[in-house]
């Protein structure tokens, strides 16, 4: 299955995203890209993970010379959101019943206070990065972003539309623009 997809120029972002899933999505992105620069597929359907791994793709997708078209199916939630702005608005598309997930990130910090007061201090720096990454490819104002992943935010296909996380709904390849 894995080398079909890869002939039709498609990569699947599925499951977990940790640094595993993050190194075999970077080098079939830098495999493809390597080949030619024509279109490439990313569909996704994650529950999120770590957050390092995460943009690790996402840089990725921006890195590259082919133009990147993202789909999100099934849950497209945390980390995943970041994953699907590796393509422009215009080529972010969602299938009709994916559902989508914006929340703060969350960490697990012990050992010595200082350790957990640093660990804090981190997280609401990738909580702030999040926020405005968020900002920049929705539209939304920074503030009203803030809000709304404060707690476990949910949206449905048509919401994440209006919202600005894709550009269409879609239910066909052939609606790929």
């Amino acid at each position: 299955m894995g080398l079909r997809m890869l002939q039709t120029r498609t990569v699947l972002v599925s499951g977990g995203v940790d640094a595993k899933l993050a190194e075999k999505v970077i080098a079939q992105l830098l495999i493809l890209d390597a080949e030619n620069h024509d279109p490439i597929r990313v569909m996704i359907t994650s529950q999120g993970g770590h957050v390092d791994s995460g943009f690790a793709i996402h840089d990725t997708l921006r890195f590259i010379d082919s133009p990147i078209i993202t789909i999100g199916t099934g849950w497209v939630a945390s980390i995943a959101v970041p994953i699907l702005f590796g393509a422009p608005k215009e080529r972010r598309y969602s299938l009709p019943n994916t559902r989508f997930l914006l929340h703060q990130p969350s960490g697990g910090a012990g050992g010595q206070a200082s350790d957990i007061r640093i660990e804090a201090e981190e997280i609401l720096k990738v909580r702030e990065r999040l926020n405005r990454l968020i900002a920049d490819e929705t539209g939304q104002p920074i503030e009203k972003v803030a809000q709304d992943s404060d707690r476990n935010f949910w949206m449905d296909a048509a919401q994440a539309e209006e919202y600005g996380l894709v550009g269409q709904v879609i239910s066909t390849a052939a609606e790929l623009a």
